[in-house]
C-alpha cells in the first residue's frame, strides 16, 4: 500500500510543504526536537521510534503534523499508526502537547535532515 496519500486522523486534513525551505523556522523546529523528541527519535537510525530522516518520502505532511499532535486517536484508529505500533514493540508516541506551529517547525527541520 502506498501511505503517502494517508493523512492520518486529527486536525490536519490537508497541508503542502512549500518548495523553498525557511531555515529560521528549521532552526525553531530543532530546538524543539531536541528538547522534546530525541529521549525516542533518533536522527542517523532506527532508536524506540522511527527516524525522520527521509520521512516526506515516506508519509504524507498531513499524517505527519496528526502523528505529532493527535497521537493517541492515531494509534487507535489510523492503520499505519497501528502497524508502527507493532513494529515499534508497542511503544506508543507521547503526546508532547505541543502547538501547530511547534509542529509546523519541526517538520521543516525534518526538511533539513
Amino acid at each position: 500500500k502506498n501511505w503517502k496519500n494517508e493523512h492520518g486522523v486529527g486536525p490536519i486534513t490537508a497541508f503542502e510543504l512549500p518548495a523553498e525551505i525557511d531555515q529560521e523556522l528549521a532552526a525553531k523546529g530543532m530546538e524543539i526536537y531536541d528538547g522534546k523528541c530525541t529521549a525516542c527519535h533518533k536522527v542517523e537510525k532506527k532508536f524506540i521510534g522511527p527516524s525522520p530522516m527521509g520521512i516526506f518520502e515516506r508519509r504524507n505532511p498531513a499524517w505527519v503534523m496528526n502523528m505529532i499532535l493527535n497521537p493517541e486517536e492515531m494509534i487507535q484508529k489510523d492503520p499505519l499508526a497501528k502497524l508502527l505500533l507493532v513494529e515499534y514493540n508497542m511503544s506508543p508516541m507521547a503526546n508532547q502537547n505541543l502547538t501547530e506551529d511547534q509542529a509546523r517547525a519541526i517538520m521543516e527541520y525534518f526538511r533539513t535532515l
